[in-house]
């Protein structure tokens, strides 16, 4: 078992002390001692911190996060939760490869006012359809 400081562990992450100790009062980490004043990890803590970043670039609150691990540290993962975030964010993906159109359509569409071209009236319907 290797164990990192809290020094290491920031430099290894990317990831500040500061958000570190944070992280460690949502109970999302847990130092296993000490060294003089300074915190000491599990190097898999590394593990942790990357299934947090990627839990928050998919939507999902530290609360949420902190959920998907069990009372030991280990991960907890709700499928179906998990599932249902994907479907959001394939939508929102849709939402934006069309709204990425309509801006490409208007920029390089020859009408004079874009509301009389009919391409852009196509786009703007699906794209309101999608929004609902």
């Amino acid at each position: 078992m290797k164990e990192l400081d809290i020094r290491e562990v920031a430099d290894l992450s990317g990831v500040l002390p500061s958000t570190l100790r944070f992280y460690e009062k949502k109970g999302l980490i847990r130092p296993i001692g000490r060294n003089g004043l300074r915190r000491q990890y599990h190097e898999n803590v590394l593990n942790k911190l990357q299934l947090i970043a990627l839990g928050q670039a998919a939507g999902f609150s530290l609360d949420e996060i902190a959920v998907m691990f069990n009372a030991e540290g280990q991960v907890a993962i709700n499928r179906v939760q998990l599932n249902l975030r994907s479907q959001e964010i394939d939508r929102t993906i849709r939402r934006l490869q069309l709204i990425s159109q309509g801006l490409k359509h208007v920029a390089r569409c020859s009408k004079q006012e874009h509301t009389q071209c009919e391409e852009f009236k196509k786009i703007v319907t699906r794209g309101l359809r999608l929004i609902k």
